[in-house]
């Protein structure tokens, strides 16, 4: 890894030009479209690329950058059309393939055998005592106790550093956590208990911080609570699974940790349940489409991989279901392409596209394809869920294009943002902000949809009746009974199960919270407070949301 710094360099600074539409696997005859800005570095000659050796060029993260088109290998069209799941059993990144972007970064961040976070992330954890905030003068006191844990790790030497990221839970431990608990119990004391139990699934657990700190809340402040409660983790790292199991499992019995990924289940929870997202969304992959200025036809986005593991990018029509899917979900909700203002107008984009050196396709945008899918799963796994997500609502440093990520990696104990997903896979992170006004939209018109499984969500599936569940006829024949008025912020009652008040009133609609607002309704601040009144747990993390 000597020559990571110089790679690293390069990676961040650079990006490719030139991007090409090519008909997959069809005779038509292939339209070039372009990026728009001209260049004039050339790629350094003579390095030695640090996960090649013998090479006498680095053609992992970008390729040579001229003003004119420069078309992908042409071989590329013979390639085989992978995605995440095909790649699973490979020990190496793969050559000579081609797959959607969300592949190549579910392939990047999740790979069992190369990907991020199985085999470089590294949650921050302290192994001291909680931070003792009331003894803390102010901010910049916080700061230094922060600085001073962090330098525990160790300082890096060659190669990308130790990737070591900290999340609010770990941070704040654990009263954060405390919060989250009393949000949930609230919710279930207001209306399920004590006929139903505390059934709660968690995905992408990470060390098991919150879990614990939940558990450890609900033992000592609502033990008859705590009794009848279910934890489920979702965890899609084999190694943090078992990392979750040793260190829940022996003191929380309650605990179940299941290995999969979230978008492979295929069991139905037809309890009452609750289910926590929380700093996990921002890592489901997205797929890139772009429009093209004259039709406004979306292309999306695919990446070739040569035989030297140099990355491509060519665009196709959208041929792919979830893709499709989004796009047409978008359409629905309203939600216009994000073209500027000026290029709504047919006219305008006509002259606009005649203009010398004019792009034809629009910037790429990043949709959360992934995020739908969740969706998706819990509308038909977990039909009387309760979700609570939490996730950045916007990012500094992204590359370049609308919804992008940020990708980073650490070196010499430095956060380094690049400006390109053509990063070699498992060295970087790669993350994305949540517009959570669209999230909430999509979300409430997904849970409204017909149920896609048979049986009925009375519980008879799952071979047991379920306490606030009615053998009556549905209550949807009879909503419109006492009023044909349903609230905005109510949603339809689902056939078959009756409310807390037995009548047929839907589950209150979700709602967005910036992070200091849910906070200050449901945690005990006064433990986070610093001497001269500042609080941290409300002050930081103010490009955070929550949905619930």
């Amino acid at each position: 890894m000597r020559h990571f710094g110089s790679l690293l360099s390069r990676a961040c600074t650079r990006r490719r030009l030139a991007l090409h539409f090519h008909p997959d696997h069809t005779s038509t005859p292939a339209r070039s479209f372009s990026s728009t800005l001209p260049t004039h570095k050339a790629k350094a000659k003579g390095t030695t690329s640090p996960f090649r050796s013998g090479q006498s060029e680095d053609k992992i993260n970008y390729n040579q950058e001229i003003f004119f088109d420069e078309r992908p290998d042409p071989e590329y069209v013979n390639y085989a059309r992978v995605n995440a799941n095909d790649l699973e059993g490979n020990k190496e990144p793969p050559r000579r393939v081609k797959m959607l972007v969300r592949d190549f970064i579910e392939d990047s961040l999740y790979n069992p055998h190369y990907g991020y976070f199985p085999k470089q992330a590294t949650i921050f954890t302290p192994t001291e005592t909680t931070i003792d905030f009331n003894s803390l003068k102010d901010e910049a006191h916080f700061q230094d106790e922060v600085a001073r844990r962090y330098a525990t790790y160790g300082k890096d030497r060659d190669g990308p550093g130790r990737q070591i990221w900290h999340t609010p839970t770990e941070l704040f431990k654990p009263y954060y956590g405390q919060a989250m608990a009393q949000c949930i119990v609230s919710e279930y004391l207001l209306k399920y208990f004590p006929y139903e139990d505390l059934v709660i699934y968690e995905i992408g657990a990470g060390n098991g911080t919150l879990a614990l700190d939940i558990l450890d809340y609900l033992r000592d402040q609502y033990p008859e609570v705590y009794e009848r409660t279910h934890y489920n983790i979702v965890e899609i790292s084999g190694r943090l699974a078992h990392m979750q199991r040793e260190k829940l499992q022996p003191t929380h019995p309650c605990i179940k940790v299941t290995h999969k990924s979230i978008f492979h289940w295929n069991k139905r929870e037809p309890a009452p349940c609750f289910f926590v997202a929380m700093e996990v969304v921002d890592n489901f992959a997205h797929d890139m489409i772009r429009y093209d200025y004259r039709t406004l036809e979306p292309y999306q986005g695919l990446i070739t991989i040569d035989d030297n593991g140099e990355f491509g990018m060519y665009y196709t029509r959208v041929t792919d279901p979830l893709i499709s899917s989004f796009l047409a979900l978008r359409r629905r909700l309203g939600h216009p392409p994000p073209l500027p203002a000026l290029l709504r107008s047919s006219t305008l984009r006509s002259l606009y596209t005649n203009l010398p050196f004019a792009p034809n396709l629009s910037v790429p945008e990043y949709i959360p394809t992934r995020l739908l899918s969740l969706l998706r799963t819990l509308r038909t796994h977990f039909p009387r869920h309760r979700l609570l997500l939490s996730d950045f609502s916007s990012l500094p440093d992204t590359i370049p294009g609308v919804n992008a990520p940020v990708v980073q990696t650490r070196f010499q104990n430095t956060t380094i943002p690049c400006s390109t997903l053509f990063v070699r896979q498992g060295y970087f992170d790669i993350f994305f902000p949540t517009h959570f006004g669209r999230l909430r939209e999509m979300y409430e018109h997904v849970l409204e949809q017909p149920d896609v499984l048979a049986g009925s969500p009375t519980g008879a599936d799952s071979g047991r009746a379920l306490p606030l569940a009615t053998s009556a006829s549905a209550l949807s024949s009879g909503k419109n009974f006492f009023s044909s008025y349903q609230p905005r912020n109510r949603r339809l009652p689902v056939d078959g199960v009756a409310s807390a008040s037995g009548l047929p009133v839907g589950e209150r609609k979700s709602s967005v919270f910036t992070h200091a607002e849910f906070l200050e309704t449901y945690a005990d601040l006064s433990k986070t407070q610093l001497c001269n009144g500042e609080n941290p747990l409300l002050d930081y993390y103010q490009n955070v949301k929550f949905l619930f």
